[in-house]
C-alpha cells in the first residue's frame, strides 16, 4: 500500500539474552546466560476452562477529543484517517494530550485498547517539529517490535521520519549499518539491544524520549534486569512513557527509577472472557490425542483457528503431522527465522492458512483479525498465560470460542 523503506530483518534464532516464547517455564535471564525454573502448569480441572460466553458489558466509550482536534501535524491526521481511525480509544483519548505536553505517563491498559497509537502519535509529531529528537522503544518480543514498527510506518508514511527495528538472532550488522544511518525511531527487544550497547553500536544517551512498552511481561520473561541496566544509562532529561497491563511489585521497582512525576491513566480491563465460549476436550486416548485435534479442526466452522502448544518442538512436531494430513497449517516457535514467522503470520492473517500453531509467544501483542477458535492442545503455564491465549478470538464484539484439551 506504502512505498516505505523496509526495516524487517530475517535469520532470527534468538540472542543469548532474548526468549520471545514462555514455552516449557519461565525462564530467568542473567548476563551468563539463563537457568529454567521448574515447570509447572495448570491442574485439569475442567471449572476452569467452562463458561459460557455472556456478551460483552463493556459500555460505550465517548472520547473527550478527537484526532481532528489534537495539535499535530496535517499529515499525521491524514495518515490517521488514512488507516481508519475514527476516533480515539480511551487510551488514546487519555494519553495523547500529555504526552504531547512533554509529561512522562503511565499507562495501564491491556493489549489491543489501541495504546500503540497513543504513543507512536505524539512521539512522531514531537520528532516532525523537531527533527533532533529521537525516540527508543522497548518491548519484549519480536513479533511486537515489528508489529509496532509497521504501525509507526503507517503513521510516518511521507513524513521524512525513519525507523530501525533491532530484534534477536538477525543479522547484527545489518542492524548496525541501520543505526548508522541514525534512523530517529529505534524499536528494539532487550536482548539485542544489550549485545548493541556491548558493541557500541547505540548509546542510549543519544534518545530523549523512551517507551517501555508490555512491561509487566518484560517481567515475566526474565527481563527485568536488562531493563534496570538500560535505565542507568538514559540521559535526566528525557520523557518516558511507561505502558503496562499491570504493576506488581517487580513492575514497580522500574516505575520508581523510570518516570519522573508522571500522569497516570488506568483504563478498566474488560474481561475478555465475556465474549468467549469455552469449553473443554476429555482426551481419550493421550497415545490419540493428535487424531482427535483433527477431528476437531474437520468440524465444520473451525475457519480461523490458534492452536497453543508447551514447547517449540512440539509445536514444530504437531505441525509436521498436521501439514502431512493435509491441513492448511503453520507454526510460529522461536527455532523459526523471523522471516518465517513473519511469513506465516502474514499468511494467517489473509487466509492463505486456517490454522496457527503457536508456543506463547502469540499469546500477547499480535493483532489478528476473525480468529472463530482457540485450542489450547497443551496447558499453560498459569490461568494468566490462559487468558492471554483465549484473548486472540472473541475481539470488536464477536463470540469466539476456547476449547482446552484435557485428561
Amino acid at each position: 500500500m506504502f512505498n516505505q523503506r523496509s526495516n524487517n530483518y530475517s535469520n532470527n534464532r534468538g540472542s543469548r539474552f532474548s526468549s520471545p516464547y514462555r514455552g516449557a517455564g519461565q525462564r530467568n535471564f542473567s548476563r551468563g546466560g539463563f537457568t529454567a525454573r521448574k515447570m509447572r502448569f495448570l491442574p485439569n480441572d475442567p471449572n476452569l476452562f467452562i463458561k459460557k460466553a455472556q456478551g460483552s458489558t463493556e459500555t460505550q466509550y465517548t472520547p473527550i477529543n478527537s484526532f481532528e482536534g489534537f495539535n499535530i501535524a496535517k499529515i499525521l491526521k491524514s495518515n490517521i484517517a488514512y488507516k481508519g481511525y475514527l476516533s480515539p480509544t480511551p487510551i488514546q483519548d487519555q494519553a495523547i494530550m500529555p504526552i504531547l505536553e512533554g509529561r512522562d505517563v503511565i499507562g495501564l491498559a491491556a493489549t489491543g485498547t489501541g495504546k500503540t497509537a497513543a504513543f507512536l502519535i505524539p512521539l512522531i509529531n514531537k520528532i516532525f517539529s523537531d527533527r533532533n529528537q529521537k525516540v527508543l522503544i522497548i518491548v519484549p518480543t519480536r513479533e511486537l517490535v515489528m508489529q509496532i514498527n509497521q504501525e509507526f510506518k503507517d503513521f510516518a508514511y511521507d513524513m521524512k521520519i525513519y525507523s530501525a527495528a533491532v530484534i534477536g538472532g538477525s543479522n547484527i550488522q545489518r542492524q548496525i549499518h541501520e543505526l548508522r544511518r541514525n534512523p530517529q525511531v529505534v524499536i528494539a527487544t532487550p536482548g539485542r539491544l544489550k549485545d548493541l550497547m556491548e558493541r557500541k553500536a547505540i548509546y542510549l544517551e543519544d534518545f530523549e524520549n523512551i517507551v517501555l512498552d508490555e512491561v509487566d511481561l518484560m517481567v515475566d520473561i526474565g527481563f527485568i534486569n536488562e531493563v534496570k541496566y538500560f535505565i542507568g544509562f538514559l540521559p535526566k532529561v528525557r520523557q518516558s512513557l511507561f505502558f503496562s497491563a499491570t504493576i506488581g511489585p517487580k513492575v514497580q521497582t522500574i516505575l520508581q527509577a523510570f518516570v519522573k512525576n508522571p500522569v497516570t491513566i488506568s483504563i478498566p480491563k474488560v474481561d475478555a472472557q465475556e465474549n468467549i465460549d469455552q469449553n473443554v476436550i476429555k482426551i481419550i486416548n493421550p497415545a490419540k490425542k493428535i487424531e482427535q485435534l483433527m477431528d476437531v479442526l474437520n468440524q465444520d466452522g473451525f475457519d480461523k483457528v490458534m492452536v497453543f502448544g508447551r514447547t517449540k518442538h512440539g509445536i514444530e512436531k504437531l505441525n509436521r503431522e498436521l501439514e502431512f494430513k493435509g491441513f492448511k497449517v503453520g507454526a510460529i516457535h522461536g527455532n523459526k527465522k523471523q522471516s518465517q514467522r513473519q511469513r506465516v503470520l502474514r499468511d494467517f492473517k489473509e487466509n492463505q492458512i486456517n490454522i496457527l500453531l503457536a508456543t506463547d509467544v502469540a499469546s500477547r501483542g499480535l493483532d489478528i483479525d476473525n480468529v472463530t477458535h482457540v485450542i489450547n492442545y497443551e496447558l499453560p503455564e498459569t490461568y494468566d498465560d490462559y487468558i492471554h491465549r483465549i484473548g486472540r478470538t472473541g475481539r470488536a464484539g464477536k463470540t469466539g470460542i476456547a476449547l482446552t484439551f484435557i485428561e
